[in-house]
């Protein structure tokens, strides 16, 4: 059975602890983000060297090593975004549907070494590209495809949420 699509609108944590995982966006700022996801690459390479990496709990629910596929193309599609923001008055986002990019990026058949290596080096990238940002740039603005604005603030906390939910996902 295939994974359901998860079509919620998470820009929420922007304005409320999440529940699951306990991000809270307030804490966070540009500034912050690269040694928070410089300090959780060892535990996403830890849950890749587990036997069961690679197997769905369920049937509708993604395995760890295509939880660590996503959290590796998260990184390298926000880095383009972040640096799209810096570059352009109220730059737009193109559509991303992450379900269409497990499909074709055949994250279930990934080898879970290779992408141990490739998360490393996204997460490296984007936190160099976080750590680059000047506060006088935290306002500049982006606009998601659905019509979400972000500033780099705001694109900073919502992009930490989803990896630290997706790490609490597979190491909770």
């Amino acid at each position: 059975m295939p994974i359901i699509p998860d079509d919620k609108d998470w820009t929420w944590v922007l304005s409320t602890p999440c529940p699951e995982c306990g991000f809270d966006a307030a804490t966070v700022t540009p500034s912050t983000v690269p040694g928070t996801v410089l300090n959780m690459l060892p535990r996403w390479r830890a849950v890749l060297r587990r036997e069961d990496a690679s197997t769905r709990p369920d049937e509708h629910t993604w395995s760890p090593l295509e939880y660590a596929c996503h959290v590796r193309d998260v990184f390298s599609l926000f880095d383009q975004r972040l640096n799209l923001m810096l570059r352009e008055d109220d730059a737009h986002f193109a559509n991303w549907d992450q379900d269409k990019a497990a499909i074709e990026g055949d994250y279930a058949n990934a080898d879970p070494a290779e992408v141990a290596a490739q998360l490393a080096a996204e997460g490296t990238q984007i936190a160099n590209s976080f750590a680059a940002v000047h506060e006088d740039e935290w306002p500049r603005t982006g606009v998601r495809s659905n019509g979400s604005t972000f500033t780099v603030l705001t694109f900073a906390q919502y992009f930490l949420h989803d990896v630290v939910h997706h790490l609490h996902d597979v190491d909770g």
